[in-house]
């Protein structure tokens, strides 16, 4: 959802600062103005997100720069698929369902 009485069809830096001034993080501007947070980033301070860049102090002072940690804002965390309720059932039902583990369970008790 664009960003209420923006009329624009291209976001621009003036757009993301305005945004982060206000108090707001990257993923919060970005989903504001319906862009990645690694490109609301980029548009900001021109410098990606990733960590590819050397940043020099100089551009260290530039408007929106994070001190550190940039680079989960295009790199998020991973979920492990395994830790979820309907993924452990599923395993559960194929154990139950597998004589050779049921065997196995058998031997372990």
């Amino acid at each position: 959802m664009p960003w209420p009485g923006y009329a624009g069809s291209v976001v621009e830096r003036a757009d993301v600062l305005r945004l982060v001034e206000q108090g707001r993080d990257y993923p919060e501007a970005g989903a504001v103005l319906g862009i990645p947070a690694g490109l609301a980033y980029l548009l900001a301070t021109g410098i990606p997100a990733d960590g590819s860049d050397t940043v020099t102090g100089v551009q260290r002072q530039r408007p929106g720069m994070l001190p550190a940690h940039s680079q989960r804002l295009v790199n998020p965390r991973q979920v492990n698929p395994t830790a979820r309720p309907d993924v452990r059932d599923w395993l559960r039902r194929r154990a139950l369902g597998d004589p050779q583990m049921q065997a196995a369970a058998g031997r372990k008790a």
